[in-house]
């Protein structure tokens, strides 16, 4: 329970309404000094009575592309047996307050409202708790209740359209011609991990195991799966907060895209702090999205990401020598996004780069060179 600001200015003002009636005599100065006093009392049994309702809030839905309607729905229901006064709900999202004030509730009787959260924001957000304010007539006190769980909104980038045609190539082309198959039940050894269950006990890698005293399994990828490695520089240096969020957009794209059409999709940083490998279509779209949601702009030079042969969607500013330096032309073919700015900009030898300073101009200039 607390006193709202008009509260204390009622409250400092009946002192000083008694002591000017004192000293000039004013009957009517101390009767006013004895009903601002009185009204402030007065206030106080009327909210410090808990609200005996039950309130449950869901939000939906709970991931949304930025600046995309997301909706909570709040239900209040009346547990007492007497008609409930009118109260306010308190709701917040990335720290901005949503009031919704609900009416009397008659005895056992429920209602529901619905209200828009805010979207604008790339970001994982908590959404509550909720906060149930009372207060007197007067608007002189007010008390204060939190209750209900916690929730959390995916506000995602958002995605743009991208043409598939060409974007992901299989693992073997370096081999030879593109149009070369692999011979049948070809497998190309990946990497050398931990065993979980489920793995088969014939790919378990006996040298690894003496040499790490752990039991380790080789992981294989088929050869003729397509491949796109999409490398994002989140390096604070390279761009600015907003073309940042751009360029985030560009890589959310990209991967969805693929993901879509089943290829095997990686997402670095140069930072280091993402990797993702994973074909797992909606799931793995999920994965990448929300990955991407929490996904924020670090200092320092970054490191050259280590990417397997394929193709690779470089999303950042400026050139991308160095950062891709370990990526030979002969077993990658290198697409650089360079969302600085708006004029074209030349890149390292073989690797194109395409300028442009939002992500729908940037996609509409992929769309339109494949």
């Amino acid at each position: 329970m607390y006193l709202t600001s008009r509260g204390i200015a009622v409250l400092a003002a009946a002192p000083m309404l008694y002591l000017a009636g004192e000293l000039f005599g004013f009957a009517f100065a101390r009767a006013l000094a004895g009903v601002a006093l009185a009204a402030v009392i007065a206030g106080v049994p009327r909210v410090m009575r808990r609200p005996r309702v039950n309130v449950a809030r869901e939000v939906y839905p709970d991931r949304v592309e930025r600046d995309q309607p997301a909706m909570a729905r709040l239900e209040v229901r009346n547990r007492g047996s007497r008609r409930h006064p009118p109260f306010i709900a308190k709701d917040v999202v990335d720290d901005v307050y949503r009031e919704v004030l609900v009416r009397g509730l008659a005895p056992h009787a429920a209602a529901t409202y619905r209200y828009q959260l805010r979207t604008g924001r790339r970001g994982r957000f908590p959404v509550g708790p909720l906060v149930l304010e009372r207060g007197d007539p007067l608007g002189l006190v007010r008390s204060v209740l939190v209750t209900g769980s916690g929730a959390h909104l995916w506000v995602y980038p958002r995605r743009h359209p991208v043409r598939t045609a060409g974007l992901g190539w299989p693992r073997y082309h370096h081999d030879g011609e593109r149009s070369t198959r692999p011979p049948a039940g070809a497998n190309d050894l990946r990497r050398i991990r931990e065993y979980v269950p489920g793995d088969e006990t014939r790919h378990v890698h006996w040298k690894a195991v003496a040499r790490t005293g752990t039991l380790m399994v080789r992981e294989y990828t088929d050869p003729s799966e397509p491949r796109l490695t999409v490398v994002l520089d989140n390096r604070a240096d390279a761009l600015t907060s907003a073309a940042f969020e751009e360029a985030v957009e560009v890589a959310a794209s990209f991967a969805c895209a693929a993901l879509n059409a089943s290829y095997r999709t990686g997402v670095v940083t140069t930072g280091g702090d993402l990797r993702i490998d994973t074909n797992a279509g909606p799931a793995g779209i999920r994965d990448v999205l929300d990955r991407l949601a929490e996904l924020e702009q670090r200092p320092g030079a970054g490191t050259p990401p280590s990417v397997e042969p394929g193709a690779v969607i470089f999303v950042g500013g400026g050139t991308v020598d160095g950062v891709l330096a370990d990526v030979g032309a002969d077993r990658t073919a290198v697409t650089a996004f360079d969302l600085s700015s708006a004029g074209s900009r030349p890149g390292p030898p073989g690797i194109p780069v395409i300028a442009a300073a939002t992500a729908v101009e940037a996609i509409r200039q992929w769309n339109v060179a494949v």
